[in-house]
């Protein structure tokens, strides 16, 4: 018979295995194709903070999520809340959601006023 001890241990190895998978699917690339996306519209909502900076991009009437970065690479890119506004024209380059229902991208590259925040410089596309 196994003791209530055991199960514990066993039932918390199970929580911290789940919350550690999910972490890294999040972070990771895995959920975006292969190839680069270019996004084009009007921000909608900015938002520099945790877990992702992230841009509401409205593109041809649909909304858009672009995860860019963590906040302190998306900052030290030169992308902060007073580079852009809400109604400004944006350019997102990355890799779209595997899922082509789902409205959302990761974003390398963001170019707003003629200026190019590279939040990814390690996965930019060639010129």
């Amino acid at each position: 018979m196994r003791s209530p001890f055991n199960r514990s241990i066993t039932l918390a190895a199970a929580v911290i295995l789940a919350a550690v998978t999910a972490a890294y699917a999040h972070h990771g690339w895995s959920w975006t194709q292969d190839g680069f996306f270019e996004l084009r519209g009007k921000i909608t909502a900015i938002y520099i903070g945790n877990p992702h900076a992230t841009l509401d991009v409205d593109a041809e009437g649909e909304v858009w999520r672009v995860e860019m970065a963590p906040p302190s690479r998306t900052i030290a890119a030169g992308f902060t809340e007073e580079v852009a506004k809400i109604g400004d024209e944006v350019t997102a380059i990355g890799n779209r959601s595997r899922d082509e229902s789902e409205k959302r991208m990761k974003a390398v590259r963001v170019i707003v006023g003629g200026k190019t925040y590279d939040v990814y410089p390690d996965r930019v596309p060639p010129a």
